[in-house]
């Protein structure tokens, strides 16, 4: 799918302990044309100390179980040290737990890696850089679970456009996307945007997300 980012190459960060799989990302995403990788640490240690050293990344791949610190618990930090750095989660679980505490803590998405390919990888980046969210299709759907209402919970909340256009965002979707999806013009889906965010009361992507993940909407 042809991205509308401009401005190549994008600075990536890769944290992972696992040696494989930190050569494996750091082979392929590294030598795509679109990214460059001045940070390939195993470690939230190992990554305080480049980030003194370095400019800073415009999105991270941040693996969740790390030795020392966990990626969920620097997230926090990281947010604050790096307000304009999307950082998306990488683990082998899918727990709905897990998942709430990567959004809720600023992450701006979460994949499974034994359920993503090295081009998956690079399109999940991308689609953060335009906009979306990057999550696996399991983390998709764990969230989306979450806002299918019980017949007794709010009959007739969301219109059957809204649940369509909230189905899209879960997935990931821009709002360009979502508009090429239904066949609908982007301001039209800017207008049903706002419009879930009065209903749901939330007040960005990553709260409807978070709250979809914990489940309290």
């Amino acid at each position: 799918m042809p991205t509308s980012v401009s401005h190549f190459p994008i600075r990536l960060a890769i944290v992972e302990d696992d040696a494989r799989v930190r050569e494996l990302l750091r082979e392929y995403l590294c030598h795509q044309p679109e990214f460059t990788c001045p940070i390939v640490v195993d470690s939230i240690e190992a990554l305080w100390a480049e980030l003194d050293l370095s400019l800073a990344p415009r999105v991270m791949l941040l693996d969740v179980s790390l030795p020392g610190q966990t990626g969920i618990q620097a997230l926090p930090a990281l947010k604050k040290r790096l307000p304009d750095t999307d950082i998306i989660l990488q683990t082998m679980h899918d727990d709905p737990e897990r998942i709430f505490q990567a959004l809720r803590a600023g992450a701006t998405g979460y994949v499974i890696k034994n359920a993503t390919s090295l081009p998956q990888y690079k399109q999940a980046i991308l689609d953060v850089l335009n906009g979306g969210a990057a999550l696996s299709p399991s983390v998709a759907r764990k969230a989306l679970q979450h806002f299918q209402p019980q017949p007794s919970q709010q009959p007739g909340l969301l219109s059957a456009r809204e649940q369509e256009v909230l189905q899209a965002l879960t997935e990931g979707l821009s709002e360009k996307q979502v508009a090429a999806r239904l066949s609908l013009s982007p301001d039209t889906v800017h207008t049903y945007v706002k419009r879930l965010y009065e209903k749901l009361r939330v007040n960005s992507r990553s709260e409807l997300l978070s709250r979809a993940a914990k489940g309290d909407l």
